[in-house]
């Protein structure tokens, strides 16, 4: 069973946290959406060139497992997009990044299938200082297509009790993107749906 029929026939599509918003005409000719996805500050550990894969996990580091999985639309807000580059990285447990091994580790590229359609499998990551405050897990964004506007974001797990002092996450902005986790299946896989909505 695919993850879409899976949600829909446990009931757990309610966790998606991206909901269709609509299109609207801005002034004549002109349309805009409410469903774009907020963007967050990019961080100083962005680095290019990540490997092309789906699978994080790295032999010998430990952290909870969870999948991250989603569908990129256009700013229709339901045609899915093909080919949209997603580049994704995130901290390890003692919330360190990876900023210059060959391994890339915790980073990643995949580009959305026919459907929009993308998943990540990695680990859940650690918190670490930033000034006298720790930030909340987080896991950043960068999605790209040629059509539409790039998008740095990054998405938050709910119940983190870091997020409400946090300057980014704390943001009305950012509650869209502050999202469940849940088991998907009898083995209590943790996953997590973050759908991706692209402004033009």
């Amino acid at each position: 069973m695919d993850r879409k029929s899976f949600l829909k026939k446990t009931g757990l599509a309610v966790f998606s946290m991206s909901v269709l918003g609509k299109v609207m005409e801005a002034s004549p000719g002109v349309f805009s959406s409410d469903c774009a996805t907020t963007n967050d500050i990019l961080g100083p550990f962005f680095r290019t060139n990540a490997p092309e894969r789906s699978n994080l996990l790295i032999k010998g580091v430990d952290g909870d497992v969870i999948d991250i999985a989603g569908t990129v639309y256009g700013t229709d807000c339901k045609t899915p997009l093909e080919g949209a580059k997603v580049e994704i990285w995130h901290c390890d447990t003692l919330g360190n990044y990876d900023n210059d091994s060959k391994e890339y580790r915790h980073r990643a590229t995949a580009y959305s299938d026919k459907e929009g359609g993308y998943t990540f499998r990695t680990i859940i990551p650690g918190k670490y200082l930033n000034g006298a405050l720790y930030r909340p897990a987080h896991i950043h964004f960068r999605v790209t297509d040629k059509n539409h506007k790039e998008l740095v974001s990054q998405i938050y797990f709910q119940g983190d009790p870091h997020i409400e002092k946090d300057p980014w996450a704390s943001r009305k902005r950012a509650s869209h993107r502050i999202l469940p986790i849940f088991p998907k299946d009898t083995y209590s896989s943790l996953a997590v749906t973050f759908d991706i909505f692209m402004s033009a």
